[in-house]
């Protein structure tokens, strides 16, 4: 693999702010950092969208059916409907892990299909199955769906499941499933730089955080 810059980390970075009491001057502060820093996006809630300012190069990505993923297919499709509609480049959707828990993987890929056809080419949908919650056979049912339905991403994790983030195990079991065909996020728990390069290492392409600047400031000189 080719040397880990700074430079080349911040352009695999989903710029988060997804907390629930995040106000409109946090997200013009974050689309700033965006900026600054150099990150592929920013990622914020759906209600928080509209209100970003122009973010030059940086895309704008958002959730659907967030943190629980306990929405009706029709709910998500619809939240990820209006976010396109306002801007939204990436719409990151959360499955309802008890349809792949009770092994309905036939309404897994529905919901994600759902959701996939009002994300359409060249917009990106990223599939988060919460992996901390997940066997390592879960994993790869979840992330075959997710390839069957049309999305392009696999995600491991919210970072609200009690579960918790990423793990390097569950990055390279997403990557050897998906082989390459989708892109693989890492998310939840990602704070210093070597742990954003174990994931990348692992077969991330793309990295959720919120400690965007802690982890470049630790790249090596």
């Amino acid at each position: 693999m080719t040397e880990l810059t700074s430079a080349s980390v911040a352009r695999m970075i989903d710029h988060t702010l997804l907390k629930t009491d995040a106000t409109p001057q946090e997200v013009a502060a974050l689309a700033v950092q965006a900026q600054k820093f150099g990150t592929f996006s920013i990622c914020i809630s759906p209600n928080m969208v509209p209100t970003v300012p122009e973010l030059g190069a940086v895309k704008l990505a958002t959730v659907c059916g967030f943190p629980s993923g306990k929405h009706t297919a029709a709910m998500k499709a619809a939240e990820a409907r209006e976010a396109v509609a306002h801007g939204a480049d990436e719409v990151d959707m959360v499955i309802d892990i008890g349809l792949l828990k009770a092994g309905n993987t036939a309404a897994l890929r529905e919901e994600i299909a759902a959701v996939k056809a009002e994300v359409p080419s060249p917009k990106v949908l990223k599939v988060i199955i919460e992996s901390g919650a997940l066997t390592d056979d879960e994993i790869v049912t979840a992330c075959k769906a997710s390839e069957e339905a049309g999305a392009d991403f696999v995600k491991t994790s919210t970072g609200f499941h009690p579960s918790g983030g990423a793990t390097v195990h569950a990055v390279e079991l997403m990557a050897q499933t998906v082989g390459g065909r989708l892109g693989v996020k890492a998310s939840g728990g990602i704070r210093d730089w070597a742990t954003a390069v174990a994931m990348v290492e692992a077969g991330a392409t793309r990295l959720g955080v919120s400690a965007t600047e802690a982890i470049l400031a630790g790249a090596p000189a």
